[in-house]
């Protein structure tokens, strides 16, 4: 079968399509023929190895962090699913692999793919849904009508945490270019910040829940913004930049001091500081698809590439324009 690797770090011309051995179902996983995947900044941060401080692989390796496609065999353990079923997901950091015709995945991290989205529609929300549930869905219910600031609302997950937190009751403000910001307001943004011509914290205050998607020193702007009692929940962590400055261990123990500067600052200012890091779950996955099914999720895809373009695709996102998400189509 034919499977995007790399076998080395560097540029996204280190990605090339080649045939791999098939994969092993084991009895707790479902083999699954790739219909389509996405891409992911995480992807091209594992690929330059800015990553590998956290995240290790015996290289040559197959990236890929989401699936949507059909199964074609099923381990000893598994029952929720059957040869045939059309499933999506988000596998493990630890079992990356959706570069591929097919790939071997825990069932635990699958669910039914919703009947009404195409293959490309149903791979681009997997690992953005769960990420975005993880930062909202603990916090966003315990107030009503709950102020919610989304960073970057037009990229991946940002597009998908407005609609999580909207269909939650949330008034949602976020940040964007002038070009994306009828996407972001179409999703349900009810305020819209161009941050190339004004500083969110400038305008912004008492917030109750803030998604941070930039890191650095955007986690200690987001504090300032939010009220106290309030929570700020972080998706970046900042290896590839501590990576860069110190080397991957080193950078992995100037991650660790910033993190835990972040949450004391937060407790300083009595605010919940959290990194978030997405937890695969086929059971997260399937009230996705409920709220999928009832219009208050939709995907936002920006370009699909086929496997063949992998390199392309990896160059496109890394630019950090890219409007939703870039998906991979494959079979």
């Amino acid at each position: 079968m034919r499977a995007a690797k790399i076998d080395r770090y560097g540029p996204p011309e280190v990605l090339r399509v080649v045939d791999v051995p098939e994969p092993t179902c084991g009895p707790d996983d479902v083999v699954v023929a790739v219909h389509a995947a996405s891409v992911n900044p995480v992807d091209y941060k594992i690929r330059a190895g800015s990553q590998r401080g956290a995240i290790r692989y015996r290289l040559p390796w197959t990236l890929g962090l989401d699936v949507s496609g059909v199964v074609v065999e099923r381990g000893a353990n598994v029952t929720r699913f059957s040869v045939g079923d059309a499933v999506y997901g988000s596998p493990s950091h630890k079992r990356p692999g959706t570069y591929a015709e097919r790939v071997a995945v825990n069932a635990s991290e699958l669910a039914l793919k919703p009947p009404g989205l195409t293959h490309e529609e149903a791979a681009s929300l997997p690992l953005v849904g769960q990420t975005a549930w993880g930062c909202l869905m603990p916090w966003v219910e315990r107030w009503t009508e709950p102020r919610v600031f989304i960073q970057a609302g037009a990229g991946g997950v940002g597009s998908f945490a407005i609609q999580l937190a909207k269909a939650h009751g949330a008034h949602v403000t976020t940040t964007c270019s002038p070009g994306n910001a009828q996407l972001v307001a179409d999703l349900g943004a009810e305020r819209v910040i161009d941050y190339r011509s004004v500083a969110y914290d400038d305008v912004l205050s008492d917030m109750d829940l803030v998604l941070d998607a930039l890191g650095g020193e955007h986690r200690h702007r987001a504090l300032r913004i939010t009220r106290r009692g309030g929570v700020v929940a972080s998706i970046v962590g900042g290896v590839p930049a501590a990576t860069e400055k110190y080397g991957p261990n080193l950078g992995l123990l100037a991650v660790g001091g910033a993190m835990v500067g972040f949450w004391i600052h937060g407790l300083v200012r009595g605010v919940r500081a959290r990194n978030v890091i997405r937890s695969p779950s086929g059971a997260v996955l399937e009230q996705i698809t409920a709220l999928v099914e009832r219009g208050a999720i939709r995907p936002v895809i920006d370009t699909v590439y086929p496997l063949a373009d992998i390199a392309r695709a990896h160059a496109h996102i890394e630019t950090g324009h890219a409007r939703g998400k870039v998906v991979i189509a494959v079979n």
